[in-house]
This record gives structure tokens, sequence and C-alpha cells, in this order.
């Protein structure tokens, strides 16, 4: 099974971790979560992650690990980037709770197969719904816009 590991601006890593205990309350043993603070050094956070990874790889169940970060470029990310071997741990970026959700998911698949469906869960996550006008209600445009022949999806 894979372990995951989130790591994010505080506090979104343990608001996802509770998001996903929600949904999958037996999740616990396999995610993990760090926020990373502002007020400490990239060093100090990577202390942190280390050891975090150390004890979600060290779960009798867990053999690899994905992590999860919100922001590619930003700390999370660049602390991720210094724990993931790409064989036994693997960095997926742009975290969101359709992503993590997925990825618990399927937590028991092969690692590649993982990170495929997280990519694919994430993204598949973002979408523009469109809005149903309510019955009965004026549906015109308003006259100052420039697209009289806009048509809701």
């Amino acid at each position: 099974m894979n372990g995951i590991l989130i790591i994010c601006h505080a506090p979104l890593a343990h608001a996802l971790r509770q998001c996903a205990l929600h949904v999958f309350p037996d999740c616990g043993a396999t995610v993990a979560a760090v926020d990373v603070q502002p007020n400490l050094s990239p060093e100090e956070t990577l202390a942190t992650a280390r050891i975090a990874l150390e004890q979600l790889a060290s779960t009798p169940q867990v053999r690899t690990v994905l992590v999860l970060t919100d922001l590619f470029g930003a700390t999370p990310s660049n602390v991720a980037q210094k724990l993931v071997d790409g064989v036994r741990a693997r960095l997926v970026t742009g975290v969101n709770l359709p992503m993590l959700l997925r990825a618990v998911s399927y937590r028991h698949e092969a690692l590649d197969a993982l990170v495929a469906r997280a990519v694919s869960g994430g993204t598949q996550g973002v979408m523009q719904v469109a809005i149903t006008a309510p019955q009965n209600q004026n549906t015109r445009l308003p006259q100052h816009d420039p697209d009289a022949h806009h048509h809701q999806q």
C-alpha cells in the first residue's frame, strides 16, 4: 500500500488530511500532513518533513509514498523535491481535495498508477458549473453586456 504525505502552506495540509479522514475514517495511518509555517526556515521544514516521511514509511502496510504539495516552486514543493527519490516516493504538486480523495481511494495500487489517478482526480475535479436560472425569473442579459448572444451551458 502507498502512504500519502501532504506538505502545504499552513493550515492546508492538516485541513486536507482532516477532510480525507472525514470521508475515509480508516486512512489515518497512511495519510500524514506537514503544514509549512511562515516563521520556519526551509531547512527546519525539511527536517520536519523528513521525520513525517520516515514515520509514514515505517508503517507496516506502507511500501511507497505519494507526496502531495500545494504550489509548484513554493517552499512546500521545494522541500518535497528534496524528499522524493522517484522510486519509493513520488511528488505531485497542485493538490486539491478531489486529487487527495482519489489518491486515498486508490492507495492500494502501484505507485505509478496512483500518481496517474491522483493527477486525473485533481484535474477532473476542477470544472465550471453551469447555473440553471430559477423558473419564472427574467433571464435576459443586462443591456451593458457586450455579448448579447450569450447562452448558458
